[in-house]
């Protein structure tokens, strides 16, 4: 098997240039996923190319779907029928959002049994919003031994109420209810920039979703769907990670390809730091290179709340500045495996519950390993701004989230280096 290296950061080095921002993985992964209620070829632009999208179509593959790049990110998927209505354990293991294609496969063939990772009997998880809207809407719907069992006995029908935003389950719901002759309101629906983005891929192909962009989503079914082709909407977690980036390296940077307007919360506390922000139309211009930033405290939200997905980030940049920032994560409360690491390298950062308090202070490279997506994107922050080498272990995460993510850093002035995969050996 291939054994991914680490990368290797000399920091203290200005970013400059523009630097092209990948399309989004999290609006790719429930795209993906939507295409199973088409039985016409759809085309996709902006895929990136990541470990979590090869693990999506590798589960929608499993279900039915042919697929085939046709270029650098553009993907068509074909599902002509639908082969299997279960997911195993293998595959669902891999990524907690596979979870929707309970949703698609209910629309499309009427039953669904979704494994949920770790196999975990239905409780206090985050799954129970998207049970209590199928049972809402009449899906019967079993659990045990961590399988989910659900089918749909009639049109779905009816009214449900979120009791807290959820993504993932707006996205389930919508999906179930996209085919057929009911129709179903969601109210305290997401608003997040993935759900619209799915509710026009889908829309596109010929559903009746209205409400798109606001909390109550209404969705008429429809006998069935059109193929077509769509582009995804770019990665606005990645442009918020390269503008702290910049931000922490007290440099200049351009970020080309984004919608601005997704970045607001970040750029409104960059602003407050004294970071110099300024947007085009599908451009964002960041320049702190005065360095003279402010602490500043951060709590995160739902959209377009500040970004859980950046607040390892954001507390990577806070390190650095002089003074006493207070960051608080209450979508994901126990998100601090960057806390220890960002301490190896002489971060000063105290943890109460789901808050940190953050003293400033000089940051110098050391080893490190990155334990998810978003604490790996920390340190990558944390390496280009600290003095010295700092060696990134935990790839495999990293990978996840980010598209050839050394060699666009080295394209914009940083050392990054990252040596070819490894055959492991059957010993390893």
């Amino acid at each position: 098997m291939l054994q991914l290296t680490p990368l290797h950061i000399v920091g203290g080095r200005s970013l400059q240039g523009e630097f092209a921002v990948q399309p989004s993985k999290n609006a790719a992964l429930p795209i993906i996923v939507a295409s199973l209620l088409s039985r016409e070829p759809v085309r996709l632009n902006g895929i990136p190319r990541l470990s979590d999208i090869y693990t999506i179509l590798e589960i929608v593959s499993h279900l039915g779907t042919r697929h085939v790049w046709e270029g650098p990110n553009t993907l068509t998927l074909h599902t002509p029928d639908i082969l299997n209505t279960e997911t195993p354990y293998s595959l669902v293991s891999k990524m907690r959002a596979s979870f929707i294609v309970m949703g698609a496969l209910l629309a499309r063939a009427g039953e669904a049994t979704v494994s949920m990772p770790g196999g975990c009997a239905f409780g206090h998880r985050p799954v129970d919003q998207h049970v209590k809207a199928f049972r809402a809407f009449g899906i019967d719907l079993d659990e045990e031994g961590g399988n989910f069992e659900a089918r749909r006995v009639a049109p779905l029908s009816g009214r449900y109420t979120f009791e807290m935003l959820s993504v993932g389950a707006t996205q389930n719901a919508i999906l179930a209810a996209a085919l057929g002759t009911g129709q179903v309101v969601l109210e305290n629906a997401s608003i997040d920039t993935d759900v619209v983005d799915m509710i026009g891929f889908l829309n596109s192909l010929g559903t009746d979703i209205r409400g798109a962009g606001t909390h109550t989503i209404t969705v008429t079914g429809v006998r069935a769907l059109r193929g077509g082709e769509y582009t995804v909407i770019p990665d606005r977690i990645e442009a918020g990670t390269m503008m702290i980036a910049a931000a922490a390296t007290r440099s200049q940077l351009t970020l080309t390809g984004v919608r601005p307007g997704h970045l607001r919360a970040l750029s409104t506390k960059l602003s407050e730091m004294g970071v110099n922000i300024l947007e085009g139309e599908t451009t964002l211009s960041v320049d702190a290179r005065s360095g003279l930033l402010v602490p500043t405290d951060v709590v995160t939200g739902s959209f377009p709340g500040f970004p859980t997905d950046i607040q390892p980030q954001m507390s990577a940049l806070l390190a650095t500045v002089p003074g006493t920032s207070v960051v608080t994560d209450g979508v994901y409360t126990d998100r601090l495996t960057h806390v220890m690491e960002l301490s190896r390298m002489g971060a000063s950062i105290r943890v109460s519950g789901h808050t940190q308090t953050i003293q400033g202070a000089a940051l110098h490279g050391a080893p490190v390993k990155a334990a998810d997506i978003r604490a790996g994107a920390a340190l990558v922050v944390a390496a280009l701004a600290a003095e010295g080498e700092t060696v990134i272990d935990g790839m495999q995460y990293i990978n996840r989230g980010y598209e050839r993510w050394a060699e666009r850093l080295r394209a914009i002035g940083a050392s990054a280096v990252q040596a070819e995969p490894v055959l492991a050996s059957a010993m390893d």
